[in-house]
C-alpha cells in the first residue's frame, strides 16, 4: 500500500502538476500573445507607408496577418502543453487540403481578390465594362466585387470572374475620343457635309479643341454615303456629348437641306405579253 501511494504522488508530481503548470503558462502565453497581436497590429495601421494603401488593401492586410499570428500563437501554446508540433501541423494541413477542395470556387475567389488589391486594375469609383455588365466600382471585397449600372441596378461580381476576364477601364484616362457615323445621300455635297459637322462640333463647349474634330468619308453604302465625325471630350463629358452631338447634327442637317436617306428598294416589274 505504501508503494502504491508513493507511486500516487509520483504521478500527480509529475504528471497533473507538471500538466497543471504549464497549461496555465500556456494559458498566459495566448492571452498576452493575442493582446500583443492587437497591439501590434493597431500600431502598424497608424504608420504613415500604412496609410498610404489603398483602403481595401489595409482591411485584407490587417485582418490577414492578424489571423497569421494568432495561429503560430496557437501552434507554440500546444507544444507548451505537450502536442507535438509536428502532428498538430500534419492535423491541420490534411485539414487545409479537405476545406481548400470543397471551398475552391471561395478560394479562387478570394485569391482574385487578393490579385485585384495589390495590381488594382481598378479603384472604387472608376467606371468598368465585364461581360456581366457595365458600371461604378462600389466595393471591392475578399469575395466579391460590387458595381452599379448606370440605370442604378447593383451587379455583384465574383473576383475570380474579374481576375479571368477581359475588364475595360473608363476611368484611367482622362479623355475620351468618340466616333459619330452619319448616313447622307450621295447627291449631298461633301464638302457642305463635313463644313456643317465641323461647326456642330465647334459649337459644342465641351467638345475638346486639341486634338481637333475631324471629318471624313467612311464607306459607300448600298444607299448612302457614311460620313465620319470624330471629336475628343473629357471623360466625366462623354454621355453628354455624345447625345448632344446627333440632336445637334440632326438640326444642323435639317437647316442646310442634308438628306438623310433611308434604305430603298427599286422592283422592276416585268411587262406582261400579250
Amino acid at each position: 500500500m505504501e508503494s502504491f501511494g508513493t507511486w500516487i504522488l509520483n504521478f500527480l508530481n509529475t504528471y497533473v502538476v507538471g500538466f497543471g503548470i504549464n497549461l496555465i503558462f500556456a494559458l498566459i502565453i495566448l492571452l498576452v500573445g493575442f493582446k500583443l497581436v492587437k497591439v501590434l497590429i493597431t500600431l502598424v495601421q497608424k504608420a504613415k507607408w500604412y496609410q498610404k494603401l489603398d483602403v481595401n488593401v489595409q482591411s485584407f492586410c490587417g485582418n490577414f496577418f492578424s489571423v497569421l499570428l494568432k495561429i503560430l500563437i496557437i501552434i507554440v501554446v500546444v507544444d507548451i502543453i505537450g502536442v507535438p508540433s509536428a502532428s498538430l501541423i500534419a492535423v491541420l494541413g490534411s485539414a487545409g487540403v479537405a476545406i481548400g477542395l470543397a471551398l475552391q470556387g471561395g478560394l479562387s475567389n478570394i485569391a482574385g481578390g487578393v490579385i485585384i488589391m495589390f495590381c488594382r486594375p481598378f479603384h472604387v469609383g472608376d467606371f468598368i465594362i465585364t461581360g456581366a455588365g457595365s458600371g461604378v466600382v462600389q466595393d471591392i471585397g475578399i469575395y466579391y466585387t460590387k458595381i452599379t449600372t448606370p440605370d442604378n441596378q447593383d451587379i455583384v461580381l465574383p473576383n475570380s470572374t474579374l481576375t479571368s476576364s477581359p475588364i475595360t477601364n473608363l476611368s484611367t484616362q482622362e479623355t475620351r475620343r468618340l466616333d459619330f457615323d452619319f448616313s447622307v445621300a450621295y447627291s449631298t455635297d461633301i464638302d457642305l457635309a463635313r463644313k456643317v459637322l465641323l461647326a456642330a462640333a465647334q459649337n459644342n463647349d465641351l467638345v475638346l479643341k486639341d486634338p481637333t474634330p475631324e471629318v471624313f468619308v467612311a464607306a459607300h453604302g448600298e444607299s448612302a454615303l457614311t460620313i465620319k465625325l470624330r471629336v475628343w471630350c473629357n471623360s466625366a463629358d462623354y454621355w453628354t456629348v455624345h447625345f448632344d452631338m446627333f440632336e445637334d447634327v440632326k438640326k444642323a442637317f435639317d437647316q442646310f437641306a442634308i438628306e438623310i436617306p433611308l434604305p430603298q428598294v427599286t422592283v422592276h416589274m416585268a411587262e406582261e405579253k400579250e
